[in-house]
């Protein structure tokens, strides 16, 4: 196709190959480089994919003028540097979630982004979901009523050693960022940024959370209860609650194959994703929403508004304020963009 968006792909973990390999199946996405921190990782993944060229730094990607798009796969801790890096060479970024390691850190990123006019936006692939999108206008439809509590869950099993990158505090590590993220940012979607947070957690010997349960508060009265475990697998499962119904996701919540909506007085309604849509865990959408808004000149997706990923971090912040985890080079639990009563601005 002669308007196939050109990717970059920065990083070259587990989720990098798993977005890349829906990338090389989309007919109008082409990925044409691959940086990571070494030149033999970068080929390595080069010649998996059959990408054309590889970096074994991120400024040269960066400046790759065939690149439209940078995908950003780094861990937590690198995603200011490397999506900094390519906004200001001009690319537009896709930036894997959490967005940063605070809220500070993404507000600088927004910064760069709009005023340089380039597309930013979180890979938050849970918001382009078809059917978490048909549960979300569900919801705004009044189909349970006014909403009065929000539950999610995210747990894996484990156990991961001291040395894993999920324990490592350089690394962003803790369960909060890497699985909390969709819990959190689940009840954002349906009630907004909280007014206020309440928290506790496990710490591990390093100063990372093993497990955190926080319960969100609005003006509302409304209520989300979210729990990540990085030692305890759950349900995986979300439930939103109404004054005249309920919503269902009994598992995968953040990619599912179908919800249930029970109404009072009425049958439950299961609702199935199309079989067009693909495999539950395919990240496509968000890769088609990227390319839309890029053909498009648009500089956000208006299905992950930046606003609402600044949100996010704020909510996060707040929650490792509640519970006491810092980062190396923070100068306070909640960066210092971190508010206690979590006013939006």
């Amino acid at each position: 196709m002669a308007d196939k968006v050109r990717w970059g792909v920065l990083a070259t973990g587990g989720i990098a190959a798993a977005f890349t390999a829906d990338l090389v199946d989309m007919p109008d996405a082409e990925v044409v480089a691959v940086a990571s921190r070494t030149e033999a990782s970068a080929k390595a993944f080069a010649e998996r994919f059959g990408i054309p060229r590889a970096y074994g730094e991120w400024g040269a990607l960066a400046e790759d003028e065939d690149v439209d798009v940078v995908y950003v796969a780094t861990p937590h801790s690198a995603h200011r540097a490397a999506a900094g890096l390519c906004l200001e060479a001009g690319r537009a970024v896709l930036c894997e979630k959490a967005f940063t390691l605070n809220a500070r850190e993404a507000e600088e990123l927004v910064a760069i982004a709009r005023s340089r006019g380039r597309f930013l936006m979180e890979a938050m692939w849970m918001y382009c979901n078809p059917l978490v999108r048909r549960l979300k206008a569900l919801v705004e439809d009044g189909a349970v009523g006014e909403v009065r509590t929000v539950q999610a869950d995210f747990g894996l099993a484990g156990p991961f050693p001291p040395s894993h990158r999920l324990r490592d505090p350089a690394q962003g590590g803790g369960a909060l960022l890497d699985l909390g993220v969709y819990p959190v940012s689940f009840a954002h979607l349906l009630l907004g940024e909280p007014s206020d947070v309440t928290a506790r957690a496990v710490l591990s010997e390093e100063g990372v959370d093993l497990q955190t349960g926080a319960l969100l508060s609005w003006e509302s009265g409304a209520l989300a209860s979210v729990h990540c475990s990085l030692h305890g697998g759950t349900p995986v499962s979300a439930s939103v609650t109404g004054s005249q119904g309920r919503i269902d996701i009994p598992g995968g919540f953040f990619f599912p194959d179908h919800f249930v909506l029970h109404r009072d007085g009425r049958d439950p309604e299961e609702f199935r994703a199309e079989p067009s849509a693909g495999p539950r865990t395919s990240l496509k959408h968000e890769a088609a929403e990227v390319m839309r808004a890029f053909r498009a000149g648009e500089t956000e997706s208006p299905l992950v508004p930046l606003d609402g990923s600044l949100a996010v971090m704020r909510t996060l912040d707040a929650i490792r304020d509640r519970i006491g985890v810092r980062y190396p080079g923070e100068s306070d639990p909640a960066g210092e963009a971190g508010r206690a009563d979590l006013t939006p601005v």
